[in-house]
């Protein structure tokens, strides 16, 4: 018989033994024929890969495509030659600025990357008594978009407090919508701080996957209880890792990316998750099947995830395993070269013109409204960690003088959240403490999950200059120091995406990154733990444009605590 392709004398990962051997691969159109030592087959073109190692295409369950910032043709074209042929995306931060409009834009563009979908579930993450978003998504929203057949999965579930309430909640509502589909959607979570009863119950609400920050204690918990867990960066230390390995865990987990900045996609995506996995103790082929065969199984992709007759023929091929970075890419048959020139999404002209909130003035970042003139007053204050997005809710007692909160002379940062969608004109405060100085100001509209205009910083000429500049831009990041304009990147597409080439964007972000840390802002990844201030399911206290809020009862925190007066 002859086929199209023919891959011979490479190593070929074997799924299920989950080792390497030599053989050839028959490729007919997208998918392979078969795979077997010494194959005899005449081929249209033949690749000889001796020495080298072919893995099933690298598979991504959870996601987002604007975490990258940008769109999904440009996306694609950034993945595809790391070896990642699928992803499964959950667009709610889209959504959170447009709704149902902002899905389909991103369901409409056509990509050669196979990229499936997840309903956002909580749009906005909490509600809009917490938080004010662009769009909605409701129960008329999850029925539309269960037409869908790219549609895999119920993103996120984010709100467990509506969801383990007594009452009927739109969330309820939700996973009851999905749950009746005839399809077995997977329902996702966000979990990070539930254990025992709770996270029971929301186990047993239907929500049997987290994605959050792991530890060897949360891992053994959620594993022993039944859930799925999708280790991202952050859950990849040795301790993580030796607990899977331990304990053999490998058909409980999956490898996947979650956010990737613009300016670390330009290196890897999930290719590095892998070897990172690798770095932290999991060894390659165990790694190597949380990438491919686990990931398409729970999504339930039984057509890839392994290099068998039948399957889609999406694979890479290696020079070595230490970096996972492949010399040539397949997907569905064909050799993958990157396109020469991607043309600019099509997005609605109103999706830049999206950020509707008024210019700040420096009285804004005076705390004047204090009940005394003179004393001290004991403030509930978030507390930026060194790794990762996780706050704490600490108190500190800082001085009052003339009427206002002497927030800079206590060494603290003021955090000021603008409503952007021109509903109600709010604006909410927040005080930041972070073991060192900001020296300046950095403003964004990329701030979880609505998406609203936060200004972080301790210089008010600053911090008013960075929050005009946000809103002339209609969007992005901007940093000031001394009074001027230091970086910036815009991102113009409902102030969360940029419509251009990867490769500018990721300069200008790059330069944000630089100056955030000049100025003297020290975090594993300084951009996701500012824009994660206004996340209101990510432990502990966060601010959005309605104020502060406990993210574990969803109650409000008042900015001042009391006051002592001297």
């Amino acid at each position: 018989m002859k086929v199209d392709l023919l891959i011979q004398n490479g190593w070929v990962y074997r799924t299920y033994r989950q080792c390497f051997e030599q053989a050839d691969i028959a490729i007919v159109g997208e998918k392979f024929y078969d795979i077997s030592p010494a194959s005899c087959y005449e081929a249209d073109s033949v690749v000889d890969a001796k020495g080298k190692y072919i893995i099933p295409g690298l598979i991504d369950i959870h996601m987002h495509i604007e975490s990258s910032m940008t769109f999904p043709g440009e996306f694609s074209a950034a993945v595809l030659p790391f070896g990642v042929t699928t992803v499964v995306a959950d667009p709610h931060e889209i959504a959170n600025v447009f709704g149902l409009e902002g899905i389909k834009s991103f369901l409409s563009q056509e990509t050669k990357l196979d990229i499936f979908y997840g309903i956002p579930s909580c749009v906005p993450s909490t509600s809009p008594e917490l938080e004010t978003s662009g769009g909605i998504i409701g129960e008329a929203e999850v029925m539309e978009l269960l037409q869908d057949d790219r549609v895999l999965c119920l993103g996120e579930v984010m709100n467990d407090t509506d969801l383990l309430s007594g009452e009927d909640t739109l969330i309820k509502r939700i996973v009851a919508l999905c749950k009746k589909d005839g399809r077995n959607l997977r329902i996702e979570g966000h979990c990070p701080a539930l254990t025992k009863e709770e996270l029971a119950a929301f186990i047993g609400s239907g929500v049997d996957a987290d994605h959050t920050q792991q530890t060897p204690e949360s891992v053994l918990e959620k594993t022993d209880m039944g859930m799925f867990l999708e280790l991202q960066k952050k859950s990849l230390t040795p301790e993580v890792v030796q607990a899977v390995v331990a304990n053999n865990l490998y058909e409980n987990i999956a490898l996947v990316t979650d956010d990737t900045m613009p300016d670390h996609l330009a290196n890897g995506h999930l290719n590095k998750i892998l070897s990172l996995a690798v770095e932290c103790g999991m060894p390659i082929e165990k790694a190597i099947y949380c990438g491919t065969l686990t990931p398409a199984r729970r999504m339930g992709l039984h057509d890839r995830g392994m290099i068998a007759p039948g399957k889609l023929a999406d694979f890479a091929i290696y020079d070595n395993l230490t970096n996972f970075d492949p010399v040539s890419v397949y997907k569905n048959g064909i050799q993958y070269t990157k396109e020469a020139n991607i043309e600019k999404a099509a997005f609605p002209d109103y999706f830049y013109q999206s950020v509707k909130c008024r210019l700040a003035l420096p009285s804004d970042f005076n705390l004047n409204r204090c009940e005394i003139e003179e004393g001290t007053a004991i403030v509930n204050v978030m507390q930026v960690q060194s790794f990762g997005t996780r706050i704490r809710h600490v108190k500190r007692e800082i001085p009052v003088k003339g009427g206002s909160l002497r927030w800079q002379e206590a060494g603290l940062c003021l955090a000021v959240v603008y409503e952007r969608y021109g509903k109600t004109g709010d604006v909410a405060y927040g005080l930041v403490e972070h073991g060192f100085k900001l020296k300046g100001a950095v403003a964004t509209t990329w701030s979880h999950d609505s998406h609203n205009l936060l200004v972080l910083g301790n210089s008010v000429n600053d911090m008013v200059l960075a929050q005009n500049q946000i809103v002339h831009m209609q969007g992005g990041y901007v940093t000031a120091s001394d009074s001027k304009v230091t970086s910036s990147a815009a991102l113009p597409v409902g102030g969360i995406l940029w419509d251009g080439s990867l490769t500018t964007l990721s300069k200008e972000l790059s330069g944000v990154r630089r100056q955030i840390e000049v100025m003297g802002y020290e975090n594993s990844n300084v951009i996701m733990s500012i824009s994660t201030l206004t996340l209101l399911v990510s432990p502990e206290l966060k601010l959005s444009d309605k104020g502060l809020f406990d993210v574990r009862t969803k109650r409000k925190v008042p900015l001042v605590e009391s006051y002592n007066p001297s």
